[in-house]
Parts: structure tokens; sequence; C-alpha cells
């Protein structure tokens, strides 16, 4: 089996992937969704997973952390093959934007403080937990909403929330899965600069994304998708270069509501949904 092609990090110099997928084929049902994919993200790069709906993107993150099962090939995080793989802590996870509590009634804290317990003893929250949901809440603007309801939210007040349950961990890697679909520019900006303080303290991030937006400047690399195969990887295109890439079409252009996810999505990683 080919190993990817390794890419030096954001200093130049070539690390232990974060993450590896190495020939990984994995299927949902009866349908295979990816096909051989080979994949690497080193500590402290910042790629972005490309392509149009059905390419296989959210899978591609969701075989990562679990979620789908690998049929063919191998998956490893932070150098142990994921089967072995236990310490959750160290992984943030944002999936697509659903109801924060997953229809359960949960204040923001509440919803937030859901993403610490992998870092607590039997689920007691200690006071420096209930500090880091503080912080948590504030990277992303919403401490003045911490008593409120999640049900009284905005869509990109819903997101800030999402994100903030994943940032309260204090992770080394974060998954994103359209963390910028469905929600208005003004709050795009606001997540772009708060992910912008998680690359500077040295966070890993995987995101998927229908296009760059304010993010382009904070993206590495972009690992494009068709069919469930790598077409691409290297530089962020151009968007004047976009629909020379294989499998482009008007989605990168543009961006898509997307379906809620399936309720419970995040209970692989310790996070509720």
């Amino acid at each position: 089996m080919s190993r990817p092609t390794e890419h030096p990090g954001p200093d130049g110099s070539v690390t232990e992937p974060v993450i590896a997928l190495r020939g990984v084929t994995a299927e949902l049902g009866s349908r295979t969704v990816l096909r051989g994919v080979d994949l690497t993200v080193r500590r402290g790069e910042v790629v972005a997973l490309l392509g149009v709906n059905g390419s296989g993107k959210s899978t591609a993150v969701r075989t990562v952390i679990g979620q789908v099962p690998v049929t063919a090939g191998e998956v490893e995080l932070f150098g142990t093959p994921r089967r072995r793989f236990r310490d959750w802590r160290r992984v943030g996870y944002v999936p697509q934007r659903t109801t924060a509590a997953g229809g359960v009634p949960a204040t923001v804290t509440e919803v937030v403080c859901a993403g610490r317990l992998s870092r607590t003893r039997f689920g007691v929250l200690r006071r420096a937990d209930r500090d880091a949901v503080r912080h948590a809440l504030e990277l992303v603007g919403m401490a003045d909403r911490a008593r409120d309801s999640v049900d009284a939210l905005s869509g990109g007040q819903h997101q800030r929330v999402l994100i903030a349950r994943a940032l309260a961990a204090e992770p080394e890697l974060l998954l994103m899965d359209e963390p910028m679909a469905g929600v208005d520019l003004a709050s795009q900006e606001a997540l772009a600069e708060t992910l912008r303080g998680q690359i500077e303290r040295g966070v890993t991030v995987l995101l998927v994304l229908h296009e760059l937006g304010p993010l382009e400047p904070l993206i590495d690399r972009a690992v494009v998708l068709r069919d469930g195969r790598v077409v691409h990887d290297g530089p962020p295109p151009r968007a004047a270069d976009r629909h020379a890439l294989p499998g482009h079409d008007h989605a990168y252009d543009h961006v898509h509501p997307h379906a809620p996810a399936g309720a419970g999505a995040e209970i692989r990683t310790g996070l509720l949904s």
C-alpha cells in the first residue's frame, strides 16, 4: 500500500502526522463513499476538505473519529491506530450544524460543559473545568448568553456554541464539518477570528468547507474529493482557478444549508449532540 505524500508543516519541518488515512475505503449502508483515500494532516496544519455534495468530505471526517467504519486501509490519530486510540480529550469535533442540545432542553453553558467531560473524572466538573467552559464561551463571543436556552439562539449562535463545546476540552486537533454552512457573513468572520486564535495556539485543524470565504487566509492546504477519491492535494486553489479543478461545480462558490446531522453523532468523542 502506498503511503500518502508527506507534506512539511507550516515551519517547513516534516513531523509525524496527527491524522493519517492510508488507502481508506469506507461504506455507508451498501454504498462505497471513500475509495482508497490517502490523507495526512501534520501538527499545526490547517487543511480544508473541498468537494461537491456527496463527494465524501463529511464521511472522511467521520471516518477519522470512528463514526463510519473503514472497510479497507487504515486510520491513525497521533501515530496510534484509531481502533486503539483512547485519548479523545486531544480531539475536538464540530459537527454539521444541528440543534446544539439534540432536542433536549439545555442552557448554553450545559451544552458547552458536555465538551469538557472527556477531561473530567466520573463526569464531575471541577473549578478548572468550569473556567475552561467560561473561556470557551468568551472565545466565541457567547459569554453573555451563557444562561440562555439554546432554543433561543440564531443559527450563527448555535454554531458558536458547537465550536465552544469543542474548544472547552482544549484540544490539540480540531475537526470541523461545514462550520460556515448557513451562517451569515458577520458570524463567519467572527468564527474565522476564533479559529485564528486556536491556530496561533498550535491547534491542528481539519475542516470541511464548501467555500473558503473568510477562512481562506488561514488554510495551508486544500484537499479536493470527487466520488470518494482525492483529486487535488496542495495549496488552496485561487477563486479564478477553482473551475479548472476536477470535480468542481458551483458548490465551491456558495454556502449550502444541510440537513441536521443524526442525533448522538458526537458520542464517539465524548461530546453530546
